[in-house]
């Protein structure tokens, strides 16, 4: 039966089936994974010289794979991250295919062995707390869309929230009283809390109306009557960040640049790694760590920076931190 199955019906159980109702995926994942099996689809399609209309199963075969993740990278151009990226989405495919069609085991087996690549990780990038500051005071002040737009940088600041995470963010999900909470939605369907400044939730009492509570499902952060998308956050935050670009770095500031930046501050405010993970929603403490191996580097550039002219060699090459038992330790522990 394999042998002409078409891959429409399973395709279909796939994300109707499995990626939304069993795993639970946001829509931005799905779309993910859609992009990726959409280019495996056009790219056999052409390898076998028929319409897409016409594959089957069989036409997955493990060199074909291969050679599409090639074409990723070599006639594309992508990042060996963006190809590890579609790997996983093949990897979940065939996953899936393996325990429906017994026929096509072998073959699942073979994707399911091709290892991901090494590839750096991007660099993190974020505002320093003068540039915060900046930012926050050269904001306008006057008409109701300042207010939006204040009250959204202020919460992504406060927060760490992603874009989806903000454009997803209801009246029902915020506890503005005397300790105001916001409940984010985050990766996986997981929620957490996150504390507010009084600050934020000043704004934000003002941007929803302190006359009369608002309707449970009415989105807090909005224009024309609908909820922003995140590519009206996007938008917003380059109107008002965009001169806090870095061509020397290649830092563009962006919704997710103040993620960044709450995860770096905290760390700088003495705050435990375990409890930023939290904060930030990491299902891993590994994603979390990074921002520890930031703080280090930057502290480690400042001290070079303004280390005497007339230290000796030896002190330059040895700085006295890296004999202290204590620091490598915590360093350790990360």
């Amino acid at each position: 039966m394999t042998q002409t199955q078409p891959l429409g019906p399973i395709l279909h159980s796939f994300f109707t089936s499995h990626l939304i109702t069993v795993k639970g995926l946001r829509p931005a994942s799905v779309r993910s994974y859609r992009d990726t099996v959409r280019l495996l689809l056009l790219f056999i399609a052409a390898d076998k010289g028929c319409k897409i209309t016409r594959l089957t199963l069989t036409d997955l075969t493990f060199d074909r794979v291969v050679t599409f993740l090639r074409h990723l990278e070599h006639d594309r151009g992508n990042h060996p991250a963006t190809r590890n990226q579609r790997l996983a989405a093949l990897h979940c495919l065939f996953d899936y295919i393996a325990g429906r069609e017994p026929d096509m085991l072998a073959t699942c087996q073979q994707v399911a062995a091709i290892p991901v690549k090494r590839a750096a990780p991007p660099e993190t990038r974020f505002l320093e707390r003068d540039e915060i500051e900046d930012l926050l005071r050269h904001l306008p002040r006057s008409g109701l869309l300042a207010l939006r737009d204040r009250a959204l940088i202020l919460f992504l600041y406060n927060t760490g929230a992603r874009a989806q995470e903000v454009a997803d963010l209801r009246a029902d999900h915020l506890d503005l009283g005397e300790h105001p909470l916001a409940r984010l939605h985050g990766k996986g369907g997981k929620w957490r809390t996150c504390p507010l400044w009084q600050q934020t939730a000043h704004l934000l009492t003002a941007l929803l109306g302190p006359a009369a509570p608002p309707a449970p499902g009415t989105p807090v952060f909005a224009a024309h009557g609908q909820p922003l998308t995140r590519h009206g956050i996007y938008k917003i935050i380059r109107r008002h960040a965009s001169r806090f670009d870095d061509p020397r770095t290649g830092r563009q500031v962006s919704p997710h640049t103040f993620r960044h930046t709450a995860a770096v501050h905290l760390l700088e405010a003495g705050v435990e790694v375990n409890v930023i993970r939290g904060w930030l929603g990491h299902a891993d403490l590994a994603t979390t760590n990074r921002y520890a191996e930031i703080n280090t580097r930057t502290k480690l550039a400042a001290l070079q920076a303004t280390e005497p002219n007339d230290v000796s060699p030896g002190s330059r090459t040895n700085p006295i931190w890296r004999s202290d038992q204590s620091l490598l330790n915590w360093l350790a522990s990360l």
